[in-house]
């Protein structure tokens, strides 16, 4: 036990000291998701503000390659109709081909198309942003907004948080900082690579304007962007959780059946 408890210990102290030698990035903030928690569910009309979003404004420079435009349409996902989700699709331009002449074309995007990189091709993108933008399909997923083995235990990974923040976490660089500034760099404490991204900030107040009128201010507009992304990454959230706690009960259950036949088998076998 105590070879145990002393491997357990060193294994911890492992994973935090590596937790804690990643320097240059401000912890994310701690604001609250309708999605978080074992019973935590999607925000519909948030998820259709922040499939809004990222069509006026992130998709003008991020692709999401691993969803299709049906998904939209899918239960657990922003609740769109299969006609609404045509014409989302449509207006989007897919290079496509070749044709019967061997020619490459445009035309409007169809459900069954994936979300389309705005760029032809990686150094295209590389040569407008300065770096090739990410793709956004699973961004919630790929960076870390919590650090330290316990936080991550207890909170999660904190993905939207980090995305969130970033989004919020422009900043004017002190006069210090400012002389280190590369050439087309930006200053945001929250980008987890150094505090220089080449990402100008994408968002601001008014920006976007809402159908339902909700709030369009840069951190409403960065929470349901954020909800939204979190929704491509994992759009089967609450499938899964109805499967786990359904598998909970029934473990629960057996646990209980399992002890009375116990006690009724061993009810009569003197000790």
């Amino acid at each position: 036990m105590k070879k145990f408890a002393t491997l357990l210990i060193a294994g911890m102290t492992l994973f935090g000291g590596a937790a804690l030698a990643e320097e240059g990035a401000t912890p994310a903030k701690g604001i609250n998701y309708s999605f978080e928690g074992p019973f935590g569910t999607f925000d519909r009309a948030q998820l259709q503000r922040g499939y809004k979003v990222y069509k006026e404004v992130c998709s003008n420079c991020h692709s999401m390659k691993l969803l299709s435009f049906r998904n939209l349409a899918d239960k657990g996902g922003p609740s769109f109709t299969v006609e609404q989700v045509k014409a989302l699709a449509a207006s989007f331009t897919i290079h496509d081909g070749p044709d019967t002449k061997g020619d490459m074309f445009d035309r409007p995007g169809l459900a069954s198309d994936v979300f389309p990189s705005p760029y032809a091709n990686p150094e295209a993108a590389a040569a407008a942003n300065g770096a090739v933008p990410p793709d956004l399909t699973l961004i919630t997923k790929a960076r870390e907004g919590w650090h330290g083995t316990f936080n991550q235990l207890w909170n999660g990974i904190g993905g939207p948080q980090y995305v969130y923040s970033l989004l919020t976490g422009y900043a004017e660089p002190s006069a210090e900082l400012e002389k280190e500034k590369p050439e087309g760099k930006y200053y945001n404490p929250y980008f987890q690579a150094g505090s220089w991204i080449s990402m100008p900030p994408p968002l601001a107040d008014g920006l976007v304007t809402f159908d339902d009128g909700a709030p369009n201010n840069v951190e409403d507009m960065a929470k349901d962007v954020t909800a939204f992304l979190a929704w491509t990454a994992e759009p089967k959230m609450e499938e899964r959780k109805q499967t786990g706690f359904e598998v909970l009960i029934y473990l629960a259950v057996l646990a209980g059946l399992l002890y009375f036949v116990k006690k009724k088998t061993w009810a009569n076998v003197s000790h």
